[in-house]
Formats: structure tokens, C-alpha cells, sequence
């Protein structure tokens, strides 16, 4: 494919130029980070000297969020991001999204959508990963001519994607008017709260009487009046990444097929996605026995990232936990290591990286929907999954049931225990040092102990207390005498033979 074309010089070239930006960060994941050189050349050339390029590598969190940490220190007007997006909303630069363009066969996978539509009875929604948003509408125009129908009667449904443009400033009219005017895709536009408004021409065309908005990892569409999600089959176009693990987790009662467009196959044999439930469940029945928990800060740069922080700091606190938030970009074994007072961390990061693998990790990390799941009393699995935060904020379902003395069952201890908020939640700001002294006084209590200590027990309830009651305490400082000890002249001379040692 043409290099211009695949990473659109000219329409970005229009972006910068239409809106008199004169500081533009390009931000590459580490995949596409061979091209920069080439791009921003392409870009210079288009512009002229009208505006400072700055490409961006090394992204501190997910390289599929804008990073608008790294573009402020640069201080840019705006981030044109590359390669795979999760499209989560930013909160203060404008952003446009240029995704890439992979090759895929037409024909075929035109002819893989026909036989599951002619050989199963559901009428088909197709979705597909960002990359291959460019092929969507030449598939159209193949299925509809092996159909012989046009598209206000088929049964097939397509997806759109969102938005390329997201700009958190503008009025979302006037960035409607040049998202038709600067893109081919659908003229939507994400806003600053994470809401998405949107004109579907092609909806417009069919005829369609709408019935509920769908969406995920940025592609929108809608089902015809009297048709529900669960009677579709869905059909992904991509590979098996992040965003096709995403969308079976949100949908895992549905059913699913793959085209893989590098193989040119369709798979339909999921079940090892569908497993990563069942170790999500027990995940969210470790939570809560807890009694520390560390947020995990994942991203900087998606809109309501500190809301959602809060929400969950409350919610911890309410089901009488300890809460941490911790900061150290993209998490590890080694980093998390650094922490082992806490039980179990929630992570707070965009939808397509908030599932970190962390069996090799001390202690789990878990979403913060799992963290609802986990520190709501009362609250049951339903099977439905949520992976984006921002669709948790403002819920009431949030809120943890407070004020219960009533012992809960633990399945993980095979016994009832008690969720009853320690001294340090209840009264943080009055009485920190009280608590604090309280610990210490208990910890030294305790290690006269055997080895059966807090640190094995899993009963501390902070951090503090956690330390306190620790074997290893450091170089004890503490001498029986206030007095200096005398000090000592040692030997003297070269290892080979110290003065005055006998030959």
C-alpha cells in the first residue's frame, strides 16, 4: 500500500492546517516507530514550516491511549495518534486518530460472511478491528452483489467507527461539519464526558427506524426496530488482540466468529477466551477477603480517569479496607513487588488494557468493575461484564453497603469473616498518629510470636501496621548504654599480609 495513504499525510496535513495548530506531537507505538522519520518528513513537506513536529515514543501507560502527559511537555496544540486506538476520550488536547490501513482479502472474506449467513439462522452484525475500517464499505458492495440484495433488505448489519477526530474543546456541531468534510468514516464525535453523538449516513439511507445505540472499542451501530443483540451473530474482522478479547468478554453469552484476515480463515472456537471468566470470578472472591487494596493509576490522559479513582477510594473504604493509590506507569511483577502490604490492586486504565495477566504477580490485579463486584455487599455476578470505567461513573451501584456488622462467608477461607472498617478509615484525618501508635504497640505485642504473625496472618488492615508487625525491622539503632561504644583500630596493609600478622 502507498505510504501516504496508509498513514494519511494529506488529511492529517488538512487537520493541523484547517485548525492553525503550531505545535503537533506524533505519537508512534513502538511497532510503527521505524516510520516516524518518514512521516514527519511527509508532514513537513505538506505543511512547510507552518508548524513544529515532535514524535513521541515510550509511552509511560498503553500505547493505544493519547498521551497528553508527553505532549504537554512539549507543550503541543494537539496529538495525532498512530496505529491502533482504544478511543477512549481525552480530557484537555484535540486528537486525531490515524489507524493504519492492514491488507485483507476482499473476496474471501466477503465469501466467509455469505456462508454464515446462508448456513446459520441469525441475521449477522459485522464488526471489525480499526485497521480494517478502510476494506468496510468495498465488503459491502461484494456481499451485496453475491446477494443480489441491496442493503436496505439484507441481514447483515455493519458496524461504523465512532470518530477519527476527538476534541474535547470544540462544540461538537461545528466538529461534525469537518469530521464530513476530513474523514471517510461516520461523522460522530466523542465529547469531553465520554458521551458519543452521532449521524449515521448510511442509517439515513437505509431507512431504518432506530432502535438502541450499540458500541464498543470505537465502532457504533444500531439494531432495526424489533431486533436485539443477543438474536445476532456477531462476525469479527482482525486478529485475536485486545480489542477481539474485549469484545468477548462484554459479549461472552453471544454467538462469535473470527475472520482471521492475515490466514484468510474463519475461527470459531473461543473457549479459551471464554475461560479468562471463570479466573475473573475468583479474582473478584479474593478481593474480598482484602484487606488492603492499591489503586493502580493506568492512564493520565482519559477523560474521568480522577473520578473514577475517587469512586473507588470511596468504595474501598466503605466496605472497611485500606486504600492506596499508586503511580509507576506500566505495572510489573517487579514494581508491584515494591508493595506487598497490599492483598489485591485495582487497575484504573483504558478498556483495552485494564486485564493484566498477574499470575506471576504477589497479589492480583483485578478491574474496577470486578472492584464493584467485590466491595458491594450483596451484589451478584450476573454474567454481564463491563471492561470501560467510564460506563461505572456516576452508578449508584458504586456506593458499598455501609454499616454492616454482619459476618460474611468466604469461600476462599471456607469460613464467615467480618468486614468492620479499622480505627485508621474511620477517623484518617483526626487521629492518623493514634492509629499509627496503636499498631505499632500491637506489632511489638505480637512478635513474641512464632512465625504465625501478622505478615502470614493476612490481618493487617494498613500499611503501617503491615511494617510494624514485619520480622525484619532493619539495623536496630537501639543500644543498651546511651554512651558511644569505643571504637576498635582494625588491621592494617594488603590482604597478602597485614602488619603484624606472623609469616
Amino acid at each position: 500500500m502507498d505510504f501516504e495513504s496508509k498513514y494519511e499525510i494529506a488529511r492529517t496535513a488538512d487537520f493541523i492546517r484547517s485548525r492553525s495548530f503550531t505545535r503537533v506531537a506524533l505519537q508512534f507505538p513502538d511497532e510503527l516507530l521505524e516510520d516516524s522519520t518518514r512521516v514527519a518528513k511527509a508532514l513537513r513537506t505538506e505543511l512547510g514550516r507552518g508548524a513544529r513536529l515532535f514524535v513521541m515514543a515510550d509511552t509511560a501507560f498503553g500505547s493505544c491511549c493519547v498521551d497528553e502527559v508527553g505532549a504537554s511537555h512539549v507543550n503541543a496544540d494537539c496529538v495525532v495518534h498512530y496505529g491502533h486506538s482504544c478511543m477512549s476520550p481525552t480530557s484537555k488536547l484535540p486528537a486525531l486518530l490515524v489507524f493504519g490501513k492492514a491488507s485483507v482479502d476482499v473476496n474471501a472474506c466477503a465469501e466467509s460472511l455469505v456462508n454464515c449467513l446462508t448456513t446459520s439462522k441469525k441475521p449477522i452484525l459485522v464488526l471489525f478491528g480499526l485497521e480494517y475500517a478502510h476494506t468496510l464499505q468495498s465488503i459491502k458492495s461484494v456481499v451485496a452483489e453475491s446477494l443480489h440484495l441491496d442493503y436496505s433488505k439484507t441481514t447483515i448489519s455493519y458496524a461504523e467507527v465512532t470518530c477519527s477526530i476527538i476534541n474535547p474543546l470544540e462544540d461538537v456541531n461545528t466538529e461534525n461539519k469537518q469530521l464530513q468534510s476530513l474523514s471517510g468514516f461516520s461523522s460522530n464525535e466523542v465529547s469531553s464526558n465520554g458521551e458519543t453523538k452521532t449521524v449515521h449516513k448510511s442509517d439515513q439511507c437505509c431507512g431504518l427506524k432506530l432502535g438502541t445505540r450499540h458500541g464498543i472499542g470505537g465502532l457504533t451501530w444500531s439494531m432495526p426496530a424489533g431486533h436485539k443483540m443477543e438474536d445476532y451473530l456477531l462476525f469479527w474482522i482482525g486478529s485475536d488482540d485486545q480489542a477481539f478479547a474485549n469484545l468477548v468478554l462484554t459479549f461472552n453469552t453471544y454467538e462469535i466468529v473470527r475472520y482471521d484476515a492475515k490466514e484468510a480463515k474463519l475461527l470459531k472456537d473461543f473457549s479459551h477466551q471464554k475461560r479468562i471468566l471463570k479466573r475473573r470470578y475468583y479474582l473478584v472472591e479474593k478481593a474480598k477477603d482484602a484487606n488492603i487494596v492499591g489503586i493502580l493509576l493506568g492512564t493520565l490522559g482519559v477523560a474521568g480517569y480522577l473520578h473514577i479513582i475517587n469512586q473507588m477510594k470511596a468504595l474501598i473504604e466503605g466496605a472497611g479496607k485500606k486504600s492506596y493509590i499508586l503511580v509507576m506507569g506500566r505495572p510489573n511483577a517487579a514494581k508491584l513487588a515494591n508493595f506487598p502490604e497490599c492483598d489485591i490492586f485495582v487497575y484504573v486504565s483504558c478498556a483495552q488494557t485494564a486485564l493484566l495477566d498477574s499470575k506471576e504477580f504477589l497479589a492480583p490485579v483485578i478491574t474496577p468493575f470486578e472492584a464493584m463486584l467485590a466491595f458491594t455487599r450483596g451484589r451478584q455476578w450476573t454474567g454481564e461484564y463491563v471492561m470501560s470505567f467510564s460506563d461505572l461513573l456516576g452508578s449508584t451501584s458504586l456506593e458499598a453497603v455501609g454499616g454492616i456488622d454482619e459476618a460474611r462467608f468466604s469461600f476462599l477461607q471456607g469460613g464467615y469473616m467480618e468486614d468492620i472498617p479499622s480505627q485508621e478509615n474511620r477517623d484518617e484525618e483526626t487521629q492518623t498518629s493514634l492509629a499509627l501508635a496503636e499498631a505499632t504497640e500491637k506489632a511489638l505485642d505480637l512478635k513474641m510470636e512464632s512465625v504465625d504473625s501478622i505478615l502470614f496472618k493476612g490481618t493487617a488492615r494498613s500499611g503501617a501496621e503491615y511494617f510494624a508487625a514485619r520480622s525484619f525491622q532493619g539495623l536496630d539503632m537501639e543500644y543498651e548504654s546511651p554512651s558511644p561504644q569505643s571504637y576498635l583500630i582494625g588491621r592494617t596493609g594488603r590482604a597478602a599480609g597485614y602488619e603484624g600478622e606472623s609469616k
